[in-house]
């Protein structure tokens, strides 16, 4: 059977967790002061160790509250009104056959698409690559957990996770983000193709102007048509949907466009979207952290979104004034010579040290 269960597991900081990317050179993780790296071997906190199950439940539950998504979401007893995500665990046993004595081979995959049939779920997990299926205990599963990381960092919607933002700039935030929930946020749906957003014949249109006769309107204007049954297409590879195979929809792109599991992804970074979390702009679906880059800059300093109009650009790249500085000896480099390799920004010093 599907089950849904929530995490409890407690949270990790990381610290004293060798480095997966240095394999071994970096003993342990040394948290910077501001920037979102180890400041030993300078990889990301993700490289060391991810967050909790329960940190990412919250974190999820935190982004869909407050929109029409919040139905996803539970109320946490005694929690001061927060909200936690009700993620989806999907357990399957199977009977081991082979053996005298009845056993049993228990798979747990960490997040499942709800409101499925166990037949309908496992479908739609074969058509995800097998690394990226979120079987516990699996590369599959680490790999969903560094691109909830990756793709929705918890400071692009929680201003108390940035540093030093003035009153405007927290406004600004606020604002920012109260906005992308309400015109952009989604959660993709499975289903078979024509049975999006409820309905259960092939085909049938879902959107109420297709059953006035009129086509609809997508966010950016463009006029859609309604496929006919046995005639759906993937939005990504063009490629046709099989009428048995599941397809993911997503609410803000109406339900006549489909994508195979595997083409649900986003249109800057090419990553699966994780948890079918999208955010929807200009025709296509955006993962959270490139969507929030195509409105605002990105520090390439402390990854935060920058919500000051003053700012430092060099080479295509932004960083708040006062975070323009040597990634080795943070010596602040407005006004000085520096060298620029790989988002690695280096005074000329420390960069003439490490040709050496």
């Amino acid at each position: 059977p599907v089950l849904f269960q929530m995490s409890v597991s407690q949270p990790q900081s990381g610290r004293g967790v060798p480095c997966l990317r240095c394999r071994g050179t970096c003993t342990g993780f040394e948290p910077h002061s501001w920037r979102k790296i180890c400041k030993s071997c300078k990889c990301s906190q993700e490289d060391h160790s991810l967050s909790s199950d329960l940190e990412d439940d919250r974190k999820i539950g935190r982004l869909l509250s407050d929109s029409k998504y919040a139905t996803l979401t539970a109320r946490v007893k005694g929690g001061d009104g927060v909200r936690i995500y009700k993620r989806n665990r999907m357990i399957i046993t199977n009977p081991i056959v082979s053996r005298k004595d009845p056993t049993f081979d228990t798979i747990t995959y960490e997040w499942a698409p709800p409101g499925l049939t166990q037949k309908l779920a496992m479908q739609y997990m074969e058509l995800i690559p097998k690394e990226m299926q979120p079987v516990a205990g699996t590369d599959g599963a680490y790999y969903r957990r560094r691109q909830l990381m990756r793709q929705l960092p918890l400071y692009d919607q929680d201003p108390s996770q940035c540093r030093g933002l003035t009153e405007g700039e927290l406004k600004l935030m606020e604002d920012f983000v109260k906005k992308y929930k309400a015109e952009a946020l989604g959660v993709g749906e499975v289903a078979l193709p024509g049975q999006g957003g409820g309905g259960k014949e092939e085909g049938k249109p879902q959107d109420k102007s297709i059953a006035a006769g009129k086509p609809p309107e997508t966010t950016n204007g463009a006029l859609e048509s309604t496929p006919t049954a046995g005639h759906y297409h993937c939005e990504t590879c063009k490629q046709a949907v099989p009428g048995d195979c599941p397809v993911v929809y997503a609410d803000r792109a109406g339900y006549s466009r489909q994508w195979h599991p595997a083409c649900f992804v986003c249109c800057r970074c090419a990553e699966p979207l994780v948890d079918l979390i999208y955010f929807w702009k200009s025709g296509a679906a955006w993962c959270g952290r490139h969507y929030c880059e195509s409105l605002r800059p990105r520090c390439a300093g402390c990854d935060e979104i920058i919500f000051s109009e003053d700012y430092q650009q060099a080479e295509g790249m932004a960083w708040h004034k006062k975070h323009f500085a040597c990634l080795e000896c943070e010596t602040l480099l407005t006004g000085k010579p520096f060298t620029l390799d790989k988002a690695s920004l280096l005074c000329t010093t420390c960069s003439k040290s490490k040709r050496l």
